[in-house]
């Protein structure tokens, strides 16, 4: 059993902290007298008394010394000695030498430094400007100064009538006191089915639009009737009837 230093609490042999307070519990060891478990640091065993502190006295080895008998000094034979004056060649001659005779190497003088000139930049030259040629006039052709104008030809009367170049809104109708007409299809054959009011070509660009404005007996276009409030772009031989029966009618001409 291990005592808690901090509850006294008795816990397994094995433990490592306590059961009951968790404080961290002091390690054990084996007693060499008993063989009790006993804490590390503690330096009488509870069990026998052994002193768990005290040192073993190591006891080296004895070496046993044998004597070793020393051989007698001989004395050296004075013949070998004249045969061998100089066995370590210590009175040889040198060796011949060759002496070389000294090259002379020339050496280049060390440049001298002379005086640090400034560097000058080099001048920048600007570059010319030259104004851009004028492009060629542009030469127009007869055929592109033309103006492409819009023409009614009347069938019933084989008569060709130029619309107006310098309106945005063309009336089409009868005299009256409200909007004179511009173009007046009083003078033509059966005019009485006309309204005085009666239809309009607005001109945009270069496209004519027609839309009948209120008339009595309607506006047709190609044999069919034009709603009022709605617009129809005129092209090249579309025909054009003011009023039923085709009694009055145009082809829309460019030229």
């Amino acid at each position: 059993m291990i005592i808690c230093p901090n509850c006294n609490h008795p816990n397994p042999d094995a433990a490592v902290q306590c059961e009951a307070c968790y404080t961290p519990l002091p390690t054990t060891t084996t007693c060499p007298s008993c063989g009790a478990n006993v804490q590390a640091d503690a330096a009488f065993c509870g069990q026998c008394g052994y002193n768990l502190r005290s040192t073993p006295v190591v006891t080296e080895p004895t070496v046993a010394v044998t004597s070793v008998e020393v051989p007698p000094l001989v004395t050296p034979d004075p013949m070998l000695e004249l045969l061998q004056s100089d066995p370590l060649g210590i009175n040889t001659q040198p060796p011949t030498t060759y002496s070389v005779p000294p090259t002379l190497v020339t050496i280049p003088p060390e440049p001298v430094a002379g005086p640090i000139l400034p560097i000058v930049p080099e001048p920048v030259v600007a570059p010319v400007l030259t104004a851009p040629e004028p492009d060629p006039p542009v030469q127009l052709s007869p055929t592109q100064l033309q103006q492409v104008v819009g023409r009614l030809f009347h069938l019933q009367g084989n008569q060709e009538v130029e619309l107006p170049q310098n309106l945005s809104v063309i009336h089409i109708g009868k005299p009256n006191d409200r909007i004179p007409p511009d173009i007046d299809v009083a003078g033509f054959s059966n005019s009485e089915i006309v309204s005085r009011i009666h239809a309009d070509i607005r001109v945009e660009g270069d496209a004519y639009y027609i839309e009948d404005v209120g008339s009595s007996n309607g506006t047709y276009i190609n044999n069919l009737p034009l709603l009022p409030g709605n617009r129809h772009r005129l092209r090249p031989g579309d025909r054009i009837s003011l009023g039923k029966g085709d009694l009055v009618t145009f082809l829309f001409q460019l030229s």
